[in-house]
Parts: structure tokens; C-alpha cells; sequence
């Protein structure tokens, strides 16, 4: 099937029956107007990343901007959230595939956000299919037959907010005047198209998650696409709200400007711990004196973890803006209820713990986690929305306290292990086409294989990266253990025998054995896809 498109657009992929409901004239036309637009912006953003990467690798450490202190300082506050946005204690999270959509709009969650991005492998299939599934949920006319069993919608749903694709992922079967466009601005747009007009009718709102942002410049560059989309479609100004995730560690200085940029638009903030975990040893991995112990112990209650989230908690609530804590990673355990208890104690603190500070709500990855997360944010908000009237003026947290790495130890022969095998499994099923996994009974996206592989890196090459039995980590150490952790992934897995774990083991032994640092796993893997 051939579709028409704009003047200077090109499509390079299959257009399958149903795919040209969603890339319409008008769709097509916003996008290549976005891209045009904005794209040199993207460009030059994503070049003072890697500027700045530089300078971080030569010893350079982030600090407050002393140039947006007035913002820091300023009595200002974000637009008044809609009502569709004032309860979200609980957020259940999941790639666009339908059946997932179905069961997490069904789930009991306030929220839904549904995701573009870090649980999907960003195939054509999944990216175009994706937006077909987002039209109708939106329509409440999504609906699946599968294993003879029959799946639709309730009458009351979650709320859908969708995540597109970061900065730094492109679109690449799409192309403007001869040039790849932006992943993100390709998702945006089209459920912007396809949906917001429906959404704004049936009560709600567009409404979207913005990832991986590494500045408050990053997040200028999305209030204006808002600004202009709004124009283009003839919505009120104001009418997109967008949640931003500070999944970076120079974000976490940028907190203010952040909400501030996007302040007509904002929907407050999100701790996005694990990207958070990975951006502090991608952006330390030359330190000498940098290096986090096995990655289960890098938790919430490490330091700079809980400077970072108690910062984020003040930081949205000073401005009346919603603060949504993190994911639990953990999920049901079946047939094994000693481990279960285990891990359902754990997501019970986590919730527990983000609703005693002060968050108005938190992230789960399984619908079997819903209600337990609900009990833990209703034992302190009761019947109230949220509790955005918390303000912590307790809470001073400096430069020094988000940078205080610990735990160092310990590093661990099984710690080593788990990150191989985790890295091989999951990239083995996201170049499969599946970018949500389940494994060692927890829910894996590409943030924690990337702690995953960055962790290996860094040990390689860290003084101290050394095992508790004294032994230094060594490429020569993971090249001998990757057999070993391939033939684990693929016992385990349940098609453990597609030739993409082969490929799997191969990428992860280059990426963390070679000399030069990959920026995100995803990017290369993409051009496998």
C-alpha cells in the first residue's frame, strides 16, 4: 500500500492495512511542520550533551545554574492541573501493545502511562500498531480475542498518558528533506492528531510523559512544540500538560527551570530512578573515586538517591505541582509464596516510604501491584487527591548531597553475573521485538539493562572495581563469564532458543569490553531493528 505525503517526506517502510488510518494528510503534515521547525533545536541540544559529557569525563562536577537563580528563588507557580490529573496515587506503566493497554486501563490504577519509549522495542510495527491502540482506547472501542479469551475495556478506566520516544532516539523510517526526524516529535504528533480533540470531549486531555531530559532548555524545546501544535490543531493554549521524568543527575540541578519552562503545560515531576541510577555512572564513569556497588543495593535509601527524591518532593510541591514517585520493578512471584511475601514487602515500603514524605502518588509495573500501592498512599492521603499541601521546608539538600555516591560496596562475583545475564536476556527479547521483560521476578526496560552494562564498563575500568574476594574486574573476567550467562539467559527465557540472544551476548560483551562508552544501548541496537 503507497500513502501521500507532504512535499520533502519520505517514508521508508512497509504501509500494512489499517497503518494509513494513522499516517493521514493531516497527521503527515504536522509532523513534517514540527520537524521542520524544530529539528536544528534538537540538534544543537543533543551537541551541548555531548559537550558537556566532555567536560563532566575531564572533572567537571553539575552545580545549581547561578543564571537561573531568580527562577530558584521566585514565588511563581504551574498552571492549575486539571481535574483528570489530581488523583494519580497509583501509575501503572507499560508498552502500547493492545492487550497490555487493555489490562492497564482495567487495572485500577488512577493512571496509565503508556509508553513509546523505555518498554518498547521501537520497531515500525510496534510504533505505527501502537498509535492504532491509542485511538482506540481512546474511543473505548479497543478490544482483543486472544488464547479464546475475550478482552475489553470497563466502564471506568485510568487516565492515558502517553511517553514518547527522548531526544536523543530518531525516527528513522521517517525522513524530511533527506534527514531522519525526532522519535519523540513522530509519537507526539500523531496522538496529538488522532486524539486530543477526542480526549478534551470526553473530559480528559492530552496528556504526556517527557523523558530523559538532560536541561530546562531540553524542556523550552517541548513547551514550544506544545505552543505550536495547540495553534495547528486550534486547541487553547494550555491544554497539553506534560509530566517530566528526572531520570538524569544534571536534571536533578535543573529541577525549578524544569517546571518553570513548561510551567502553562506542567503536570509536575516523576522520579525515574533507575534512568536516574544509569545517568550518575554514565556521567561519572571516568572518576577515579566514582563506583556503586551490586546494583540491588542501590536503592531509594542511598544517599544521593534520597537527596534526589526528597529534593524533587520539595521542589513540586513549592511550585503546586504533583510529585510521582518512582517504579518498583518487583512484581508478583507465582508459585512461590515465601518469595513472593518478600517482594510484595518490598514494594509495600517503597509505597509506604514515598507517601510518609510527601509524594502525591507512584509508579507500579504489573496490575497484581495496584491495589497493594493504593492501601500504602490511602493509609496517608485518605479520600484527599493528593497531598500537594505538603511542603517540606525540612528538606535542604545540596550539590554535595546528590553527589554523594554511596553504597561503594560491596561488588560481588553474583552481582557481576546478574548484570551479564540481565543484559544479555533482555536485549536478546527487545531485539526480538519485545522491549518489557520479566526477569529474576523483576520487570526490566531498557533503563535497568542499561545499569546493567554501564555498570560492567565501569568496574572494567575503576580502581575500584574490585570483588569482595579480592579479585579485580577484567574484560578477560566478562568474556569468560558471557557463555556462561548466555546459556542462564536462554534456559530461562521462553524463546531463549531465537538467534537474537546469540547477537544479545555479542552487543553486550562489545559494550561494556570496549574503549569507547556507547551513550545509550538503544542507539545502535536500533539500527539492528
Amino acid at each position: 500500500m503507497t500513502i501521500a505525503t507532504p512535499a520533502g517526506m519520505e517514508i521508508r517502510a512497509e504501509i500494512k492495512p489499517g497503518y494509513e488510518q494513522i499516517l493521514t494528510p493531516e497527521a503527515l503534515a504536522l509532523v513534517a511542520k514540527l520537524s521542520r521547525e524544530f529539528e536544528p533545536r534538537r540538534q544543537q541540544l543533543l551537541a551541548a550533551r555531548v559537550e558537556r559529557a566532555k567536560r563532566l569525563d575531564a572533572g567537571e562536577r553539575p552545580d545549581f545554574l547561578p543564571e537561573t537563580a531568580h527562577i530558584r528563588n521566585g514565588d511563581w507557580k504551574i498552571a492549575p492541573i486539571p481535574k483528570a490529573l489530581e488523583c494519580r496515587r497509583v501509575e501503572i506503566t507499560g508498552p502500547v501493545e493492545r492487550k497490555m493497554v487493555i489490562n492497564a486501563l482495567n487495572s485500577g490504577a488512577d493512571s496509565y502511562m503508556t509508553d513509546f519509549e523505555d518498554s518498547n522495542t521501537p520497531n515500525w510495527d510496534n510504533q505505527i500498531t501502537g498509535q492504532i491502540n491509542m485511538r482506540d482506547a481512546v474511543r473505548k472501542t479497543i478490544s482483543l480475542e486472544q488464547n479464546g479469551k475475550q478482552y475489553k475495556l470497563n466502564d471506568k478506566v485510568a487516565t492515558l498518558v502517553v511517553r514518547p520516544r527522548g531526544w536523543h532516539l530518531d525516527e528513522k523510517h521517517v525522513l524530511v528533506d533527506g534527514k531522519r526526524i525526532s522519535g519523540g516529535i513522530f509519537d507526539f504528533a500523531l496522538f496529538m492528531v488522532h486524539n486530543a480533540k477526542e480526549q478534551l470531549a470526553r473530559g480528559a486531555g492530552p496528556y504526556f510523559y517527557l523523558p530523559k531530559m538532560e536541561s530546562h532548555l531540553e524542556a523550552r524545546l517541548w513547551n514550544d512544540i506544545f505552543v505550536m501544535t495547540q495553534n495547528e490543531l486550534g486547541l487553547p493554549q494550555g491544554t497539553i500538560k506534560a509530566t517530566v521524568l528526572i531520570e538524569t543527575i544534571v536534571a536533578a540541578f535543573e529541577m525549578d527551570e524544569i517546571l518553570y519552562e513548561l510551567r502553562e503545560h506542567s503536570a509536575g515531576l516523576n522520579a525515574g530512578r533507575w534512568d536516574y541510577i544509569f545517568s550518575c555512572i554514565k556521567k561519572f564513569k571516568l572518576d577515579k573515586d566514582f563506583c556503586l556497588a551490586d546494583r540491588p543495593k542501590v536503592t531509594m535509601t542511598a544517599p544521593f538517591m534520597r537527596a534526589y527524591a526528597l529534593l524533587l518532593l520539595k521542589t513540586c510541591h513549592k511550585r503546586n505541582a504533583p510529585a510521582i514517585g518512582g517504579m518498583s520493578a518487583l512484581i508478583p512471584i507465582k508459585n512461590d509464596p515465601e518469595k513472593n511475601e518478600v517482594a510484595m514487602g518490598g514494594v509495600r515500603n517503597d509505597k509506604a516510604r514515598d507517601a510518609t514524605d510527601g509524594y502525591d502518588g507512584g509508579w507500579v509495573a504489573h496490575p497484581g501491584l495496584v491495589e497493594l500501592a493504593m492501601t500504602e498512599f490511602k493509609k496517608v492521603l485518605g479520600d484527599r487527591p493528593n497531598q500537594i499541601d505538603k511542603q517540606r521546608p525540612d528538606v535542604e539538600v545540596t550539590a554535595k548531597d546528590l553527589l554523594d555516591f554511596r553504597p561503594e560496596t560491596p561488588i560481588t562475583e553474583a552481582g557481576l553475573r546478574y548484570n551479564i545475564n540481565v543484559g544479555i536476556h533482555y536485549l536478546g527479547a527487545w531485539l526480538a521485538g519485545n522491549g518489557c521483560v520479566p526477569i529474576h521476578n523483576l520487570m526490566e526496560d531498557a533503563a535497568t539493562a542499561e545499569i546493567s552494562r554501564s555498570q560492567v564498563w565501569q568496574w572494567i575500568r575503576s580502581p575500584k572495581g574490585v570483588l569482595e574476594d579480592g579479585r579485580k574486574v577484567t574484560a578477560e573476567m566478562v568474556r569468560d563469564m558471557i557463555p556462561q550467562e548466555l546459556a542462564n539467559a536462554k534456559a530461562a527465557a521462553p524463546n531463549g532458543d531465537s538467534p537474537t540472544y546469540d547477537r544479545a551476548a555479542q552487543i553486550f560483551e562489545q559494550m561494556s569490553t570496549s574503549e569507547e562508552f556507547a551513550e545509550f544501548l538503544t542507539l545502535p541496537l536500533y539500527e539492528e531493528i
